[in-house]
């Protein structure tokens, strides 16, 4: 039993270094480095279950101690595998943002397929081009008009805050 233990606990140690392997390692080796230590937490979880059965035919003055040391090395391993869990979800989660945002600067955007499909209606309404470029230039103007009243209001209402207060 104490080799075992002594064993499975050298392992435990092997893969918390193991853990800190991956958040230094590149994105190729990431996978191998992850099922590594995957494997190498199933041998200790294998390795535990022979502890357990081997600590219950100790002798009874021994038996409680095993149990406990037992209990510890099962605690640090579900540690362990929790930790790799949430590194594997930490990685999928970045790796999915990579791919969404990778999507988002390959698409185009166009500001004048709006404009371009209205100028098509408008033609097959029968409005001449002239007219069109009229209705743009108002258009254009109307936007100054509403940013003018929009900056007089502001400073009027900075001018009643200041002065009547």
């Amino acid at each position: 039993m104490e080799a075992l233990y002594h064993q499975t606990n050298k392992q435990v140690h092997e893969v918390q270094s193991h853990m800190g392997r991956l958040e230094t390692s590149d994105k190729q080796s990431v996978h191998l480095v992850e099922n590594e230590t995957q494997a190498r937490i199933d041998q200790i979880f294998s390795n535990l279950e022979r502890l357990e059965i081997l600590s219950s035919k100790e002798p009874p003055n021994k038996r409680q101690n095993a149990k406990l040391r037992v209990d510890q090395l099962k605690y640090d391993v579900q540690h362990l595998q929790t930790a790799l869990r949430n590194f594997q979800h930490r990685r999928y989660t970045h790796e999915q943002q990579e791919r969404e945002r990778e999507e988002l600067m390959t698409r185009t955007y166009t500001t004048n397929g709006a404009q371009k499909k209205i100028l098509d209606v408008a033609n097959m309404l029968g409005l001449s081009n002239t007219v069109m470029r009229l209705i743009e230039k108002r258009a254009f103007q109307d936007k100054a008009i509403m940013i003018g009243g929009m900056v007089i209001t502001c400073v009027l209402m900075f001018l009643v805050v200041k002065y009547l207060t």
